[in-house]
């Protein structure tokens, strides 16, 4: 039987606000369409912030509030949106029919920008066939993008002995709001779809883009890594992060890893630090040193809003001399003191949750232990530690270095400590769900009540490894079978 969403109902039928610098873009936009004509156009449409910027919702909120790494202060929690405990409880049903599931909606209208791209900007009025390309190529890169977000919200972990079979997300390639009739694909089509678009991109694409906020071939390049990765194809996944990184290093547009031990130690930039932390442009919205594509989302529970804390266990896993805990605070959101002296984040306003150097030497430091390079594996973990604590504490543990399955677990690790609040940990966690080497994970959230005691929900696996879909799509479509 067929499965029917009503997706585009979802959007506003102008999904892009041009700027006045666009005055000749439309005086008048017919219902239901958004009209482009020339490059500049098509250009502009790929160029808006919607694609770099959430701001009002979206982005990586949702799954930052399912990630095992945090608990909740009670004496906030118990004042936080529905639909954040809710998230955070990883109960079946998130939202009321009323509501806009805020991730969806925000990729659904960049998924419509891409797919207008797509169909029509190679019979756009000027520019040369290669500019069109590269416009159409970025817009395949990016949906390839948002299509991982999806199949990582609304679908079961890759599985390649169930990924045939498995219900993934519709495959949506036409730019028609109007269109209310869209069949489930399976997991395997929807990753097929996703290699496909990066692999046409890639072959057009430049590999360095003129700002860090528009798709590259590095960028691209590293999306597909990480797919493969997620796939458990390790050897295909291993060149890409190559290329991505090569580029990072010797592309012209400056990307770098901050080093901590500098910019905290006297006379950094990252000092003062103050009540809203390190003082640097870290914290800024438009600051994109470590991005090899960035992307931002407002950031409102890293810093404690509606109780959101790190676990102990989470901070038992950083080192004394680990210069990431000074993004860490004890005290409550309003900087009276947290007595059981639990930890919150501070100083992250935003979120960069696109391609980052930071995740590109960890994901390739994954890919070489699985491979059996543990050498290799701990260089690249050993590059990332090091601008983060003392070099002479930034070596991995000579255990962990030679012991395959314990080095893997440190990677692990390592990216909590440097992801912590952000997001990062839900896709972890799906893929541990299915990874033979770490079989029976069990992942657990906690609220701390103020009267001392610990109310503790236990992750429903394999079904609360993904969301539901939300109930204004199925109102309109009740014949269609939801994820249990």
């Amino acid at each position: 039987m067929k499965k029917q969403f009503f997706l585009y109902s979802l959007l506003i039928c102008t999904v892009a606000v041009l700027t006045v610098s666009c005055n000749k873009f439309l005086d008048v936009i017919p219902k239901g369409k958004q009209v482009a004509s020339t490059i500049t156009d098509y250009e502009l449409l790929m160029n808006s912030p919607d694609f770099y910027n959430y701001l009002q919702g979206g982005g990586w909120q949702v799954p930052l509030l399912m990630g095992d790494e945090i608990a909740a202060e009670e004496n906030y929690y118990a004042n936080a949106y529905p639909y954040v405990q809710r998230l955070f409880r990883w109960d079946d049903v998130i939202y009321e029919e009323s509501d806009v599931a805020s991730d969806l909606r925000s990729f659904l209208s960049n998924l419509y920008t891409c797919n207008k791209v797509i169909n029509e900007v190679m019979n756009a009025d000027g520019g040369t066939s290669l500019e069109k390309q590269y416009v159409q190529a970025e817009a395949k890169a990016t949906r390839a993008w948002i299509y991982f977000q999806l199949i990582n919200f609304y679908a079961k972990p890759y599985q390649a002995a169930t990924a045939t079979a498995d219900p993934g997300f519709p495959i949506i390639t036409t730019a028609d709001v109007m269109q209310n009739s869209f069949s489930r694909s399976t997991v395997q089509a929807v990753y097929d779809f996703m290699i496909a678009d990066l692999n046409a991109a890639i072959a057009v694409l430049p590999l360095r883009s003129k700002v860090k906020s528009r798709m590259s071939g590095a960028a691209a390049a590293a999306i597909l890594g990480k797919i493969y990765l997620f796939m458990g194809k390790s050897v295909d996944a291993l060149p890409l992060f190559n290329t991505a990184i090569d580029d990072a290093n010797a592309s012209p547009i400056q990307t770098r890893l901050y080093d901590y031990n500098k910019e905290l130690a006297p006379g950094g930039s990252f000092l003062p630090i103050g009540m809203s932390g390190p003082n640097s442009d870290y914290v800024n919205l438009n600051d994109y040193t470590e991005s090899v594509l960035a992307k931002t989302f407002s950031n409102q529970f890293a810093s404690g809003g509606m109780g959101i804390i790190i676990k102990p266990e989470t901070a038992a896993l950083f080192g004394p001399t680990d210069l990431r805990l000074l993004f860490y605070s004890a005290d409550y959101p309003d900087w009276s003191p947290n007595p059981s002296g639990r930890l919150r984040r501070y100083g992250v306003m935003y979120s960069r949750f696109g391609v980052t150097l930071a995740e590109l030497y960890l994901l390739r430091a994954e890919c070489k232990a699985r491979m059996d390079d543990l050498t290799g594996a701990c260089g690249d973990m050993e590059m990332l530690r090091k601008h983060r604590m003392p070099e002479a504490d930034a070596p991995v543990p000579s255990a962990t270095a030679t012991d395959k399955f314990a080095l893997i677990k440190f990677i692990f690790d390592e990216r909590i400590r440097e992801f912590a609040a952000e997001g990062y940990r839900w896709f972890d966690m799906r893929r541990l769900s299915v990874d033979p080497l770490f079989p029976n994970q069990t992942f657990t959230h906690s609220v701390y009540l103020q009267n001392g005691s610990t109310q503790t929900y236990t992750l429903r696996q394999p079904d609360r490894l993904t969301l539901r879909i939300p109930s204004n799509i199925m109102v309109v479509n009740p014949g269609l079978e939801n994820n249990p």
